[in-house]
């Protein structure tokens, strides 16, 4: 940790955080939760919540209950994979498909999900899960854990560290080194402030993937 590092435990934090695949927000914390555990004493667990499920019977525009209608594929099949050969296969496909999908900016999930699942070393068969219900009720279970800590009012991501939880951060591009971990503090510091529920401030730019590195 660099000198000028603020203070902070020694004792390494267990942090977990809910993703959904096609959030390019939630792709952006991933890349720099990966910054804060070199820059902090965090170690990070992933696990999946979805978009489709959140939205689900609500009033989309038809653009969007498109977008929302086809991600249940890729939450299925990581579902399907956790279930299958356990939580280390998370991070991994889900990296696998953040690549596809938001950096290389593709929509076509069937192939999406077939390349993801092959660079992952998991079974070609575990596409199938994309258009199946079987995986369904684990996959509601994951979401629901994670809407339980901070409220259906939020999306994803969704990060919970010591007994504190919280929405976010939605950050572009995504901080880097040691303001990768001065980010970290800040959100811990103030999520964990009693009484505190919310900071905001309108977007002016879109996820900036190119400078994640």
């Amino acid at each position: 940790m660099p000198d000028d590092a603020p203070e902070v435990s020694r004792a390494r934090a267990q942090a977990e955080m809910w993703f959904d695949p096609v959030c390019p927000w939630a792709w952006m914390t991933s890349r720099w939760l990966m910054e804060v555990e070199q820059a902090r004493p965090v170690d990070v667990t992933w696990s999946v919540m979805s978009l489709s499920v959140l939205n689900q019977g609500r009033d989309l525009d038809p653009h969007y209950q498109a977008l929302m209608d086809a991600a249940w594929a890729p939450v299925r099949v990581l579902t399907a994979a956790r279930a299958a050969h356990g939580d280390a296969v998370l991070k991994p496909l889900y990296d696998a498909l953040g690549e596809r999908i938001h950096h290389q900016g593709r929509k076509d999930y069937g192939h999406i999900i077939a390349e993801a699942l092959a660079e992952a070393g998991l079974p070609a068969e575990l596409a199938a899960a994309a258009d199946s219900e079987s995986y369904d009720e684990a996959l509601r279970a994951s979401h629901q854990r994670a809407i339980d800590l901070v409220g259906d009012e939020v999306g994803t991501p969704v990060i919970s560290v010591e007994g504190v939880a919280f929405f976010g951060p939605v950050v572009s591009p995504s901080p880097k080194g040691e303001a990768a971990g001065r980010l970290w503090d800040g959100c811990v510091l103030v999520a964990g402030t009693p009484g505190f529920y919310e900071l905001k401030r309108t977007r002016t730019t879109g996820p900036i993937f190119d400078q994640e590195g």
